[in-house]
């Protein structure tokens, strides 16, 4: 097997010391931070100032909030390894223990929250700093502010004016082109605040409909509107207008699109890749390793034989179940005689090596494996290239 690596960039490596830093920080931290979110007040200035300083050493273009714990997600099943060759009494323990309540720890007290906002290399450094957060259970921490529909049923205090949020409604513009929503947002007392003002809870409406990633994936823009929409809706509609988007204008089948085709010279060429995709999706695998796979058996049309294409099958779910959320298939394409595959991995998960040791049974030829920073992810930009066309958006 043939190995090419490429090292580390500085930034990288500034960033992780940064993290590092704030880490070791936090105990000093915790207790006044805990102090304000219990009390529903500021942060003491000394202690804003340290975990500022520390937070912009990650990545100057976040920002940072502490507050009450949102509510934990529901078990997300997805995960679940449902292939023929799991063990099932380690399924069913899993299944078991998803359905007890007993087995569920007591729900976070307090959130401390890094802003990203629209920087994408700020979301890939807040999402490594969440990774190497250590164990707390009276804290979550996130990378991006969630969805909160509840915040939308609250009274919030801005410029010293009342706001009651269930009285706002929204107005929504799909763009096909874009694939992007404009948003307008409507509330009774818009008349009585300043632009600034009005702006600002528009976002922060939008904000907590969607959560901070999906707006910056999917809104294009957020005004604040003067007069009640024609067909109001309240904000809580903006998420399934969004899927309806992504529905109509996106992915193929599990958020994957398949090409086939025949190549000059190449016979059928299958070419399968990640879409819709952005780089607030798997922010955390910035790591490119490509694996040029070959196999013996080719059938008739050039396709795979049937035990060459159980064989890669078989490679493919234990490559998967080696990462876990440590690293992701962002694109595969067959040609007659070897299958490319385009993993991303979290550089800071330890999942190369294990994943390395997988590929080294592979009996039906030599596999070549390269790898490469690349948070741009231009990797993979390159490699869909040529079928550019036949993906929307």
């Amino acid at each position: 097997m043939a190995l090419f690596r490429r090292r580390r960039s500085n930034d990288t490596t500034d960033s992780t010391a940064a993290i590092t830093a704030f880490w070791e920080a936090w105990p000093s931290l915790r207790d006044p931070l805990a102090e304000a979110a219990e009390a529903d007040r500021p942060v003491s200035d000394e202690a804003a100032e340290r975990v500022t300083a520390l937070v912009k050493a990650v990545h100057p273009d976040l920002d940072w909030e502490v507050g009450p714990a949102p509510s934990a997600p529901a078990p997300d099943l997805t995960d679940l390894d449902l292939s023929m060759d799991v063990d099932p009494d380690e399924l069913l323990a899993r299944l078991a223990a998803l359905d007890d309540p007993g087995s569920l720890a007591e729900p976070a007290a307090h959130a401390l929250t890094l802003r990203p906002g629209a920087s994408d290399d700020a979301r890939i450094q807040s999402e490594r700093w969440a990774r190497s957060a250590p164990e707390d259970g009276a804290w979550r921490f996130l990378p991006a502010r969630p969805a909160d529909h509840d915040g939308l049923t609250r009274t919030v205090t801005w410029d010293g004016h009342e706001l009651d949020l269930s009285h706002v409604s929204v107005s929504m513009r799909v763009n096909h082109a874009t694939g992007r929503i404009e948003v307008g947002v409507y509330h009774p007392d818009n008349m009585f605040l300043s632009e600034e003002v009005r702006r600002s809870l528009a976002d922060h409406v939008v904000m907590l409909a969607l959560g901070e990633d999906d707006m910056v994936r999917y809104i294009a823009k957020v005004d604040p509107l003067d007069e009640s929409p024609m067909d109001p809706l309240p904000p809580t509609s903006i998420p399934a207008t969004v899927r309806q988007m992504v529905d109509m204008l996106g992915g193929g089948e599990g958020g994957w699109v398949t090409l086939h085709g025949t190549g000059p010279g190449r016979g059928r060429v299958t070419f399968s890749a990640r879409h819709p995709l952005t780089r607030r999706d798997f922010p955390a695998l910035t790591l490119a390793v490509r694996v040029i796979v070959p196999y013996a058996e080719t059938a008739a049309d050039g396709s795979p034989g049937e035990s060459s294409e159980l064989a890669l099958q078989d490679l493919e779910n234990r490559l998967n179940r080696v990462l876990g959320d440590n690293g992701a298939l962002f694109m595969h394409q067959t040609v007659p005689g070897r299958k490319d595959m385009l993993y991303y991995l979290d550089p800071d998960s330890g999942a190369l090596a294990p994943f390395e040791e997988e590929l080294k049974g592979w009996a039906e030829g030599d596999l070549k494996l390269s790898t490469q920073l690349d948070p741009a992810r231009s990797v993979f930009g390159g490699l869909l290239r040529p079928y550019r066309s036949f993906f929307k958006n």
